[in-house]
């Protein structure tokens, strides 16, 4: 069941997006909700449909007492790795928030500590507290309306559907077109195309 953390303090959940994708920035968002904040539908963004995510950040963005989405880009990621991009994003997140939190509730097993402020990591934390379950809601919304900009740029690897992950679709097309400016260069891929020739 999903619930608040504390009562105590005020926390800031954070969470990220696009972390294993080909192309595509990374998105973080931080979130401070009011205490006693409770939506029925609220949970883990990958378990909720887009319909409902696009409800809920609605939602989210009225209600949050501060909220803020960020990102690092591809070169970036390139030039630092993806796990330590996704802690920039969320420290860019957290420092735009306008309200210093007490304590920050991260999404996953490890972090880069945030300027004196406590932090604890909690695996799946998207799942079982509702201030990270609304930065997931909130990293994934504005990362996909993101990425459907791109794939108006480059129609080609259906970014509007796989979101730069890498489906085979996404990487049938980077065999025949190449990588483009949004592609993450050190995320080494290939189609791995099914074997349709048969037998010899």
């Amino acid at each position: 069941m999903i619930v608040s953390y504390s009562k105590k303090y005020v926390e800031a959940g954070c969470d990220e997006a696009g972390r294993g994708c080909l192309a595509g920035p990374v998105f973080a968002a931080a979130v401070i909700l009011p205490k006693g904040f409770r939506h029925k539908k609220l949970r883990d963004s990958k378990l909720v449909s887009e319909k409902d995510r696009l409800m809920l950040r609605d939602y989210i963005q009225k209600k949050a007492i501060a909220y803020s989405v960020q990102s690092v880009d591809e070169k970036e990621i390139d030039r630092i790795n993806i796990l330590n991009a996704s802690f920039l994003a969320m420290h860019k997140a957290i420092g735009d928030l306008g309200v210093r939190p007490e304590l920050l509730l991260i999404d996953g097993n490890r972090f880069t500590p945030y300027f004196g402020i406590p932090h604890h990591c909690i695996v799946k934390g998207d799942n079982k507290f509702y201030s990270i379950a609304a930065a997931s809601i909130l990293a994934k919304t504005y990362r996909d309306d993101h990425m459907r900009k791109l794939n108006e740029i480059y129609p080609h690897y259906g970014w509007h559907q796989n979101k730069g992950y890498g489906t085979l679709a996404h990487r049938i097309a980077l065999d025949k077109e190449g990588p483009t400016e949004f592609h993450r260069r050190s995320f080494h891929v290939k189609a791995t195309l099914p074997n349709v020739s048969g037998p010899k």
